[in-house]
């Protein structure tokens, strides 16, 4: 299988390469590219996953349908044949991982809600009592489903930096009350809708995180969305409170770097072929699961 690590379409202009997606300008809208790059522990890993931005692609697609009675996305279209002329002639690229999208300014938070306590949320309850200063329940387990969910949001960290988990308050600060309030409000019941249909696919979303930007005034959604990338997916009949969980996200490459000691900086170490082809075996498995749709 093709593994594309970067693009490069000389044609066309580049805006930006984030740790997954190449983004071009197009004039009037952006043309999103989902590379094989892995990020972890945001580094970017020196292998590819085949098959990871199709999946990818394909989720975020499914996902944004399912929202837009919630709030309006970025979302323009998937299909390459709407497309304009110069981009469909890189259709061998594209096809199956690119979106044409508006453009929005970005919101500069990563709203995270966080339905059971796992990651860093659990590794600061541990420390605390709480999470981002919401304070819960003693006694909580590790992989915990929590009362309710939560709106924990972080700072958007460029590459080769870390999100860092920050207060209500905080965030307010950063984007005003107006926008903040938007925000929390559209994640939480992006949150509910999307965690009651992938349950009763059989996928429990532990947590997950959003991006939202502001295009002619309004408050939308951007970037990807509900995605093994951006969320914590578990299978249901495996879950049991108490310890970590198995999953069909990017998580299990993270529990294998912390195995070889990772220090969480560049340069990423080599990924053994069987965590390269059982990643992409779990990111097909969360897509076929969640649309019914397989690239394998």
């Amino acid at each position: 299988m093709t593994v594309v690590l970067e693009t490069d379409f000389p044609d066309l202009t580049l805006f930006k390469r984030g740790k997954v997606r190449d983004i071009y300008d197009l004039g009037d809208s952006f043309l999103i590219v989902s590379t094989d790059r892995l990020s972890a522990f945001d580094v970017i890993m020196r292998d590819g996953i085949p098959l990871k931005g199709k999946a990818l692609t394909k989720i975020s697609e499914f996902w944004f349908r399912e929202t837009e009675s919630i709030v309006k996305n970025h979302l323009i279209t998937a299909n390459i044949d709407e497309f304009p002329p110069e981009v469909r002639k890189y259709r061998e690229i594209l096809e199956g991982r690119s979106m044409l999208v508006k453009k929005a300014v970005l919101i500069p938070l990563e709203c995270i809600v966080r339905g059971y306590i796992s990651g860093s949320g659990w590794k600061e309850y541990q420390e605390k009592g709480s999470i981002c200063g919401i304070d819960l329940p003693a006694g909580l387990e590790e992989s915990e489903k929590l009362p309710e969910p939560i709106f924990t949001p972080s700072t958007k960290a460029e590459i080769g930096d870390h999100d860092e988990n920050i207060t209500e308050d905080e965030a307010r600060e950063i984007v005003g009350d107006e926008i903040y309030g938007k925000i929390k409000s559209y994640t939480l019941k992006i949150y509910q809708q999307a965690s009651a249909y992938a349950e009763e696919k059989g996928i429990i979303i532990a947590d997950t995180k959003m991006e939202f930007g502001i295009v002619n005034g309004e408050v939308i959604l951007i970037d990807e969305l509900l995605t093994p990338d951006s969320s914590r997916f578990w299978p249901i009949e495996d879950y049991k409170k108490g310890g970590a969980q198995k999953s069909f996200d990017k998580q299990y490459v993270r529990d294998f770097l912390l195995s070889i000691n990772f220090n969480k900086e560049p340069p990423a170490p080599k990924l053994p072929e069987e965590i390269i082809r059982n990643t992409t075996d779990k990111y097909n498995a969360a897509l076929k699961i969640l649309t019914g749709y397989s690239l394998i």
